[in-house]
């Protein structure tokens, strides 16, 4: 159910950027000093992808998450796409996360049939709001708590949710402060975290056509 929720911007976003990874991907795009063996580099994947989106005239940026180790969790970074674009109804712009490795986040190697099921059902990248995703790591990191319970292994702090989420946390206090101002204030609000994003283009963001 989760699933089906897509926009109109959302599903013109998911045609364009299929289009622009399949493209690419029929070429040599890595650049890596040691080009991955599978030829599915998806470092070079997201810069260039970035740069076609950009072109088109889009505000696309390249994230990175970070977040420090502590007795709870392990410390680590994560980068994705993040794309500035105005929807039907909305004054603001609001923020599209594209993840080119989305159903590898989930995979477990011993896991019960309920959660590969819900696995398979992924898409290999996923391209929409913020809020979207959070609902869908919600239901995966259940699944895979009663999965690891079934299997009786012990579920590692980077299966919960609370640790999958900071892959994304840029976009989601974004999103976040987006609903927030439009229900406080009529005037703009300073958004925080988005200090790690490196923008590749100061154009500004345009519905989707």
């Amino acid at each position: 159910e989760i699933m089906e929720r897509q926009s109109i911007t959302g599903q013109k976003l998911r045609q364009e950027v299929k289009k622009i990874i399949d493209a690419v991907r029929e070429t040599e795009f890595c650049s890596c000093p040691k080009p991955s063996s599978n030829g599915l580099c998806t470092h070079c994947l997201r810069r260039i992808l970035v740069d076609r989106l950009c072109d088109k005239g889009l505000s696309a940026a390249l994230c990175t998450s970070k977040w420090k180790h502590t007795k709870q969790i392990p410390g680590g970074t994560h980068e994705y796409v993040e794309l500035m674009a105005a929807t039907p109804g909305r004054k603001k712009q609001v923020p599209f996360l594209i993840e080119l490795e989305f159903r590898d986040q989930f995979e477990m190697a011993k896991a019960c049939d309920e959660y590969r099921k819900l696995v398979s059902q992924l898409p290999e990248f996923y391209i929409g709001k913020p809020e979207y995703l959070s609902a869908i790591v919600r239901v995966l990191c259940n699944a895979a708590k009663r999965s690891m319970k079934e299997k009786k292994i012990y579920m590692g702090p980077w299966r919960k949710r609370s640790f999958m989420e900071m892959k994304w946390s840029k976009s989601f206090e974004k999103s976040k402060s987006f609903d927030e101002s439009l229900s406080t204030s009529s005037l703009p609000s300073p958004v925080k975290g988005h200090e790690s994003c490196m923008h590749s283009s100061t154009s500004l963001a345009v519905v989707v056509t």
